[in-house]
Parts: structure tokens; C-alpha cells; sequence
């Protein structure tokens, strides 16, 4: 997913655990590797993630207290794109975790043979459609939403219809589906509710995009510099701008069709020298600590149900109507999806 600032201090959301109180998810101190290094366990996120306003740092601060070793973010583009760099560099990667796929990447991801089973309970998870998977750790959540600048949009659409009907000279900014998690995610949604009538449908909708962003931190960054009124990203966005700028100006329109949502995963690759403490991480990930740093450094919800939010998150879009593909017929079909995309918007 995303963080949600605006770019000037980070380029926003990306996109905004139950009981994980098991053995795995306690971190303990005892693990300094032979010769008396410290091991180094390297988190391959997306950028927002791991910058200084994301909730890397935090996360590696609380992390390292109690592990006995160095965490290492390394931050590209999106979530999309962190799967594109695990299969290019296959059984040579130097990630020990991949953090910020989306549940609609998991067959795929497990297809690439590289993926171990992590060992955490996450039975106690408080995820909607009650997502579970043996290999891929969740540790937050958010709904796609199109952002608007209530100052200049004084009619936001109320539908997927809305959208791509509305006012061609009104610009938009959405993400490329092929680099970036959101980008893919609205790819989902115009099929979930077009069908066979998405081609159309992103035709009609073309004179509105003014640009398609590799990932979600260039969409929002040219969001909040004013140069659209209208982006691609998360239900959880308008908090970031409640909490931190003490402005309610940003809003995320409700469609009545409903909002795509994003799950965001975590796993562990199976080649890991660091397979025992890259467990530890996923268990901390979703671990009371963790989950409470999240909303507001990651701007998405928390996957613990004990974990208290922010009166701003009271103000959001209350969504009555999750959008989900199985992640099995995305699998099967986001090649022809995205070609059908590719055909229809001019994006090559």
C-alpha cells in the first residue's frame, strides 16, 4: 500500500493483528550470528515504507531493541514492482522479507518457487473477507478510493460510473498497473465491476487521466503540489491530512458499486540465511507494538482488533461493500488485463 503525507515531506499513504502472541512473534535478544556480527536481516518494501516519514524507522527501532541484529529496508518503487525485482533476481536476491504485496499477488508470488511458510499464527487476525494463508503474514489493510481537493472539486464523484463519465477537463492521476499495487488494484476494480465492458469503459474514461504514475508516490505527490485535483489511493489518506496538517480539505469520494480492497502481505523468501529471525519480524509485524505504529506512518488499518485509532479515522469513508477478485483468477488473467489496459488507455 502506500504512506499518505504529501510529497514535500513524503510522498504520501501507497495506500492507506489480531492475537500473534505466540512464541514466533515475541523478539528476543539472543541472536548474534558467529564471529560475533550481528546478522543482518534485509526487508525487500515499497519507497514510502521505508522513508523517514513511513514507519520503517519506527519499526526498525522497536525491532532492533529486542533482536540482536541491523534491519535493513530496502525501499522501490511499488508493490508490483517488488515482485518484478524477486523474479528477476531469483535464487540470488539478497531479501531475506518482501513486505507490501497485496493478497492478489499471492499465487503468483508463490508460483515463483521462492516463498517459505511462515510459521505465524494468525488465527487471531482481524482481516476482512477472513484472509488466511499459510506462507504470507497480513499486516494491514486499506480500501482504493479516488482522493479529490474539496476546495476545488465541488461535485466528487459517487461512482465508478461518475468517474468515467465525468468531466473530461476535471484531470486524474492513477498508477500503473504493471509497476504498482494500487495501480493494479483499479485495474481490479473496473473489471469486478465491468466485466467483459472494462475495454469501453477505460476508453471513455482516458481524456480524464492527465498522467499514469509508476507507483503510488508520484500520484500522490503530484496530488498535493495542486497539479491535479483528483488521485488514485487509499479510504485512509484524508486521516494523514486531518493528523498532520490539521486540514479535513482532502476527501476520498464513496462509490456505490463499492471499494477495491487491498490486503497487504508480508513473507519470508525460502532461501534466507535468516529464516528463523525473518519469522521473528513477521510475528513482531503483526504484533500489538507494530500494528499500533501503522495507521499513522503507513496511513492503512491495523489487523489487530485491540489496536486504537486516532479520532481522525472516525471521519473516513465507511465502506459497506468490499471489492475483492479471487486472487486465483487474477493470477490466471492480469496479463490479459493488463494488455486489455495497455490497448484501451495508450499506456505502453
Amino acid at each position: 500500500m502506500a504512506s499518505t503525507p504529501s510529497i514535500a515531506r513524503r510522498t504520501v499513504l501507497g495506500l492507506l493483528a489480531g492475537l500473534a502472541g505466540s512464541a514466533a512473534a515475541i523478539v528476543t535478544p539472543a541472536l548474534a550470528a558467529e564471529g560475533g556480527q550481528k546478522p543482518t536481516l534485509t526487508v525487500y518494501t515499497y519507497d514510502s515504507f521505508s522513508a523517514d516519514w513511513g514507519p520503517g524507522p519506527k519499526l526498525k527501532q522497536a525491532f532492533e531493541a529486542g533482536c540482536g541484529c541491523n534491519l535493513v529496508f530496502v525501499g522501490l518503487e511499488d508493490g508490483v514492482a517488488i515482485l518484478n525485482r524477486l523474479k528477476l533476481e531469483g535464487a540470488s536476491t539478497k531479501a531475506d522479507v518482501a513486505l507490501g504485496l497485496t493478497s492478489d499477488l499471492i499465487p503468483e508470488a508463490k508460483a515463483t518457487g521462492m516463498f517459505a511458510k511462515s510459521g505465524v499464527d494468525t488465527s487471531g487476525l482481524t482481516v476482512p473477507t477472513g484472509f488466511s494463508d499459510e506462507v504470507f503474514v497480513p499486516y494491514d489493510y486499506s480500501y482504493l478510493a479516488f482522493v479529490y481537493d474539496s476546495d476545488t472539486v465541488k461535485s466528487p464523484p459517487a461512482s465508478l460510473d461518475d468517474l468515467v463519465s465525468g468531466d473530461p477537463d476535471q484531470k486524474i492521476v492513477i498508477e500503473d498497473p504493471r509497476t504498482s499495487t494500487p495501480g493494479l488494484g483499479f485495474l481490479l476494480w473496473m473489471k469486478a465491476v465491468y466485466g467483459e465492458e472494462a475495454a469501453a469503459k477505460w476508453q471513455a474514461l482516458k481524456p480524464r487521466i492527465l498522467t499514469v504514475t509508476p507507483g503510488w508516490s508520484e500520484a500522490y505527490g503530484l496530488f498535493t503540489k495542486g497539479e491535479v485535483p483528483i488521485v488514485l489511493s487509499y479510504t485512509t489518506s484524508p486521516a494523514y491530512h486531518e493528523i498532520e496538517e490539521d486540514t479535513r480539505r482532502y476527501k476520498a469520494a464513496g462509490f456505490k458499486e463499492g471499494q477495491y480492497l487491498q490486503i497487504e502481505v508480508a513473507g519470508i523468501l525460502k532461501d534466507s540465511p535468516h529464516a528463523d529471525l525473518a519469522a521473528r519480524f513477521l510475528g513482531f509485524l503483526v504484533g500489538r507494538e507494530a500494528q499500533e505504529i501503522l495507521p499513522t506512518t503507513n496511513w492503512t488499518l491495523p489487523v489487530r482488533g485491540d489496536v486504537a485509532l486516532p479520532e481522525a479515522f472516525s471521519h473516513l469513508v465507511d465502506v459497506e461493500k468490499p471489492i475483492m477478485i479471487d486472487p486465483e483468477t487474477v493470477a490466471k488473467n492480469r496479463r490479459a488485463w493488463t494488455d486489455e489496459w495497455l490497448e484501451a488507455v495508450g499506456a505502453r
